[in-house]
């Protein structure tokens, strides 16, 4: 007879807010896993491409933000799902509280951490996908690749080199050339 597997503990948005700060955990479906601390190729990359999208959505004067890690984004309040994407882009100010974005963000931007890829190419993609995320970036440094998922135009999982030009799909006219991002990595 095999044995018996324990469920994981469920974890509310109160004990998820008690948490210590110094805590880095995403929740989903009621499950919190712990955060990989990001590595001197994520934060560069990271930095550069927030300084890229910031600097466009400044320019366009209009409604969108841009928020970097750690910020919270609550998809789901039953069963509760809590991420903190690496960058993201909020165009629906009425989803922010002061706390968090409350609903999906329009884009979000990923760094593969190499500890655990599938988190962001397959548990991330489904939650993005299904929770209304307009735009998805997967951004590999290993391996030298950024996958871009358009679900609002059915157009997933197209891949680009790390010496692509690639075109931000929510706006007309953006467009992040890489290769500048990774002439600064440093592996």
């Amino acid at each position: 007879m095999p044995a018996l597997q324990t469920q994981p503990e469920m974890i509310s948005l109160e004990q998820y807010e008690a948490l210590p700060e110094d805590v880095r955990v995403e929740v989903f479906d009621g499950v919190a896993y712990n955060m990989a601390s990001p590595s001197d190729d994520h934060q560069t990359i990271s930095l550069e491409l927030a300084t890229a999208l910031n600097s466009y959505v400044k320019n366009k004067k209009g409604a969108c933000r841009v928020y970097h890690a750690p910020f919270d984004v609550k998809l789901s309040d039953n069963p509760l799902t809590i991420v903190q994407p690496d960058l993201m882009i909020v165009c629906d100010r009425n989803k922010l509280d002061g706390k968090r974005c409350n609903g999906a963000p329009d884009f979000i931007v990923e760094i593969v951490s190499p500890g655990n890829p599938s988190d962001d190419y397959i548990r991330k993609t489904y939650y993005y996908k299904n929770s209304g995320v307009r735009e998805y970036w997967i951004v590999d440094p290993r391996r030298k690749i950024v996958t871009v998922n358009y679900f609002e135009k059915d157009i997933v999982n197209v891949q680009y080199s790390f010496d692509s030009i690639i075109k931000v799909n929510i706006y007309d006219d953006l467009f992040i050339d890489f290769s500048e991002i990774a002439n600064m990595l440093i592996n």
